[in-house]
């Protein structure tokens, strides 16, 4: 029987493309063999990767189901149009739209199963949002796509034998405590472990808990924030039947002997998951959302546009993202045999 990744593509959006997007993808592309990579369909501009790689051969598709057979010869392309000249490193607010769309039609491929995952590459929000869109981030912006709440989709992030994820993302960090709820807690425990299960291939995914406050919080005397909102989430996960530790100190989480314990960890605000990933790897980190109908990975860096076009982008965290979806997309399909 031929695997998920010999008859169905991967999806990799274009992001911005003045950034090294484009040359990650480009560069990627000529050493398939070297890396082993799977077929994947670029989903953007072929001017993009013109402008990072002019001699890399390009071949425009009408049908996703082309990509497998076109992809050793050519980067098989599904094309977006884009409204002003790419140059590498000089954003252009004129192509946000373009920089959606790509996401967009790489999604609903994704949602249709004619592609196995969607590998976004990095987007600049600033121009994004001055061509209308209105979401806080990616994350957020692939659950609406695939019909669901912003609150649906979970980050977690992933670097070696770690996987974290944040409760709280992007906010100050005096606001955390605002918005921590143990419902919070609960969803994102039950998305990992349900991804985990399905995506991931553990079949009794264990899930360590972050405590907010130094030392859990030391019976009170450092907050009550344990007492009163991470321990009412373990209670609901652990009578949802999955395996969660009581609220841990944080600064005792991530060494390697810990690691060895729990599938993912429960992190109560962005830094808190964030540093000891990058820490561990910080070339190889892969952001993925958990909670979607589909796969998606990205890497865990920005456009870099002071690289963009120079040939200096490193390739380890595109690489990365491009392997664990596949990795995924193997699991999913053994899951719903």
């Amino acid at each position: 029987m031929s695997s998920v990744r010999e008859t169905i593509p991967l999806a990799i959006t274009m992001g911005e493309p003045a950034g090294i997007g484009p040359d990650l993808i480009a560069n990627l592309w000529v050493d398939r063999k070297k890396n082993n990579l799977p077929p994947f369909v670029y989903f953007g501009a072929p001017e993009a990767l013109k402008a990072s790689k002019p001699d890399i051969p390009l071949e425009v598709i009408d049908s996703v189901s082309d990509a497998v057979s076109i992809f050793d010869k050519a980067v098989p392309v599904c094309a977006v149009e884009i409204t002003e000249t790419v140059i590498p490193g000089q954003l252009s607010t004129a192509n946000g739209v373009s920089v959606i769309k790509s996401i967009d039609y790489a999604v609903n491929a994704a949602l249709k199963g004619v592609v196995s995952g969607v590998v976004t590459a990095p987007i600049h929000k600033a121009v994004l949002y001055k061509a209308g869109f209105d979401a806080p981030g990616h994350t957020e912006y692939l659950a609406r796509l695939c019909g669901l709440d912003d609150t649906h989709s979970i980050m977690m992030l992933t670097a070696q034998n770690l996987r974290v994820v944040p409760v709280t993302i992007h906010m100050a960090l005096g606001d955390v405590t605002k918005y921590l709820t143990t419902e919070k807690i609960i969803h994102a425990g039950m998305a990992t472990a349900r991804d985990l299960k399905v995506r991931f291939g553990i079949d009794d995914p264990k899930l360590a808990m972050a405590a907010l406050n130094p030392h859990a919080g030391e019976d009170g005397t450092m907050g009550m924030e344990e007492a009163t909102h991470i321990r009412p989430a373990v209670w609901a996960l652990r009578d949802a039947g999955i395996h969660v530790t009581d609220p841990l100190p944080a600064d005792t989480l991530f060494h390697e002997e810990a690691r060895e314990k729990y599938d993912a960890v429960l992190c109560m605000y962005h830094d808190q998951a964030l540093i000891p990933v990058k820490t561990l790897d910080f070339w190889g980190g892969v952001n993925v959302t958990l909670g979607l109908p589909i796969i998606r990975t990205s890497p865990d860096h920005g456009t870099a546009l002071d690289l963009a076009g120079k040939g200096l982008a490193r390739p380890e965290s595109m690489l990365a993202a491009i392997k664990l979806a596949t990795e995924m997309a193997s699991h999913t399909a053994k899951k719903n045999d």
